[in-house]
């Protein structure tokens, strides 16, 4: 080292320290929010098309606001319940036509950005657009399968004949040509042809490997497309067009003589052909493959939100979701993001019903440990601990200020069938065989959960669950000596992944035991934060995952469509071809035969296992009495905007 480095070295460590104590200070002195609340991990993402996780929901309702909105209204019933129902929210409550298939949406007057811009129908459009959008690779896309081509735009699925979409390699360099809105040109035409190479020998899609040839392969596709023209009032489909050539290789080429075109996708032209239409600002008209008695539900979900698009095309993803940036439209804005510390909420002044919100600050804390939480709370810290100590759940339930209730919500373990042994039912149903989940309610969970032997909870009146197999651990012990692993010789040792939480570690070590006890196997511990633990369900790098469902909306459907080939939330594997087919009857169904059809397909999935369902839900949360607005409800939904100081009428 050069001795003038070498003398400047000390004064170097002086500034990074002073700089150190300076960002400890801020942390101290920042004044109180006027209401804190427990929030778990770190959330991954702000961005309500890529969100998939509990700490995101409850600060994503709260930066943002769909086009309606559930909330807890009414008494509490005699169970301690408060119902929960849909009002309107950026748009009254809908029209919906007599098929039950097309939803009008009228805009309410007023509704503006956190920036004091207008939100229109088509900032709707363009976000299911963007959810959509194959690169966008939102998990939840899905949930707009239901719309007319949502699902065929999603999956780039594309037929000669369609009208299609292509857009070409010229991307802005601002903010990043990798990003994929905002979007490069776009031409539409008819899809005259698409000329395929011989399809390669591929043993597993699921695998990296197999993934990676099914790509390469339709990336050599060449499309032929008669490309209309584009004038001021639009797209030309019944002028003559020009036939032009693609192909998503990214250096073009020749094909029989003809110049390639280099496109990042082929798609249909969802814009102006899929089931969403906005002949004004204010009017959003859905059409839907099938009528949908959940869809209001769904349109008050984050995925389904409405993103600020100029904010979304001038910083990109996921820069447009920092505080000094964002543009959102709920009841708060974001004022900062602190990792491992909290995020801090500030009251939106361009919120349509800004005067009803009475907290102007609200603090979520990253406060993953249990007993962290609950002293916190006792020194009135936090306001709101939602996850408190097992070691003393039953006192905690006597208190005067828990708030205890069953949830619409299902606690379970994926199983990675692609992986040996798991690939045999027989071993995933002595598994599932060998746990005794009334022991786990009764001495791990202690706070009213029910154990679980079907993925369905209880809490839904139109619909009953079939019978799974319980505790049966002489049952369990044939089954895997039938699958070629008596006494357990010859089992591997299988691996528990799980996010981190005391309750998380103490029921995976109490089925690590039984796994022991009763069928001589194995299983190992591993546990992860948040993202990365997200990131191996995504990837299905995992052996076994511990894994949690709250009903997106009150409907069995919420719980039995995400197991369907193909969702981004299977996760498992796990395919059948009759569990599809039901599924898909039962969305063009009604009524009571709607719900058979559903009863059919889970009764399929719990022959199947792909999962092990563990328990249902109960929710204890802490709540200052101090405040107001806040009872247990099935759905677990507690609006941030809703809580508000006690009163003398709330006494």
């Amino acid at each position: 080292m050069p001795p003038e480095i070498r003398r400047a070295f000390p004064w170097f460590l002086v500034g990074v320290c002073g700089c150190a104590v300076i960002w400890a200070l801020s942390f101290t002195t920042l004044p109180p929010a006027d209401f804190a609340f427990q929030n778990g991990d770190d959330v991954k993402t702000l961005d309500p098309a890529r969100a998939t996780g509990e700490p995101e929901h409850k600060i994503l309702q709260a930066l943002f606001e769909g086009l309606l909105r559930s909330v807890p209204d009414g008494p509490v019933d005699e169970n301690g319940l408060q119902d929960v129902t849909l009002v309107p929210g950026m748009a009254d409550l809908p029209e919906i036509s007599e098929d039950g298939r097309t939803y009008t949406f009228r805009m309410r007057d007023g509704m503006k950005w956190s920036d004091g811009t207008p939100v229109t129908s088509r900032d709707f459009a363009w976000s299911w657009q963007r959810v959509l959008h194959p690169e966008t690779a939102s998990e939840y896309s899905s949930q707009l399968y239901y719309v007319v081509g949502g699902k065929e735009y999603n999956t780039a699925e594309v037929a000669v004949g369609d009208r299609v979409e292509a857009e070409l390699r010229e991307r802005p360099a601002s903010p990043d040509p990798l990003q994929p809105f905002p979007r490069g040109t776009v031409v539409h035409g008819i899809l005259e042809s698409i000329e395929k190479p011989e399809r390669p020998e591929i043993e597993d899609e699921t695998s990296d490997e197999g993934k990676k040839l099914l790509a390469d392969w339709q990336n050599d596709w060449v499309y032929a497309i008669d490309v209309k023209p584009q004038t001021d009032a639009g797209i030309d489909w019944d002028a003559a067009g020009q036939l032009r050539y693609f192909t998503k290789q990214t250096d073009g080429g020749e094909f029989d003589g003809k110049k390639l075109e280099s496109v990042h996708q082929v798609l249909i032209d969802f814009a102006h052909f899929g089931g969403v239409e906005t002949p004004d600002d204010q009017t959003l008209i859905v059409k839907l493959n099938e009528p949908t008695p959940f869809f209001s539900y769904l349109t008050g979900f984050y995925t389904l939100f409405a993103v600020n698009r100029e904010c979304v095309e001038k910083y990109g993803a996921p820069a447009w979701t920092k505080s000094e940036n964002m543009v959102c439209n709920g009841p708060y804005e974001l004022e900062f993001r602190r990792i491992r510390d909290r995020i801090r909420l500030r009251k939106n002044p361009y919120y349509w019903n800004t005067d009803a919100v009475d907290l102007d600050r609200i603090d979520a804390y990253s406060v993953k440990s249990q007993t962290t939480a609950l002293n916190m709370y006792l020194k009135d810290q936090l306001h709101w601990a939602s996850d408190v100590p097992l070691s003393v759940i039953e006192e905690i339930q006597e208190r005067d200020d828990a708030k205890v209730g069953v949830s619409l919500a299902v606690y379970f373990y994926r199983l990675n069938t692609t992986r040996k042994p798991l690939d045999d039912v027989r071993v995933r149903r002595a598994l599932n065989l060998a746990i005794d989940k009334q022991q786990i309610v009764n001495e791990v969970t202690r706070a009213g959960q029910i154990p679980a032997e079907s993925i369905v909870p209880p809490y839904l009146s139109e619909y009953q669950s079939p019978s799974g197999e319980g505790y049966d651990p002489e049952l369990a012990r044939q089954l895997l000596a039938d699958a070629g692993f008596p006494g357990g010789r010859g089992m591997p040792t299988l691996s528990i992944l799980y996010n981190t939480s005391e309750s998380h570690r103490a029921i995976a070590e109490v089925i690590q035991q039984q796994w022991q006890n009763n069928l001589n196997v194995k299983a190992s511990l591993e546990n992860m934060e948040w993202g990365t633990y997200l990131d191996k369900v995504f990837t299905m790098d995992f052996t076994i995952a511990r894994g949690g469902w709250n009903g997106d909306y009150p409907d069995p459907n919420t719980f039995l469509e995400m197991w369907t080939t193909g969702n981004s939330h299977n996760s498992t594997g796990w395919s059948s071809p009759e569990y599809d087919k039901l599924i898909a009857q039962s969305q063009a169904a009604s009524g009571q035969e709607r719900m058979d059809l559903l009863r059919q397909a889970e009764s399929i999935f719990l022959k199947d296992l792909p999962v092990i369902p563990l328990y249902f839900y109960t929710r204890t949360n802490l709540f200052s009495p101090d405040y107001a607005g806040f009872e247990p409800n099935v759905m677990d939904q507690h609006p941030l905007h809703l809580i508000r100081r006690r009163d003398s009428n709330d006494e």
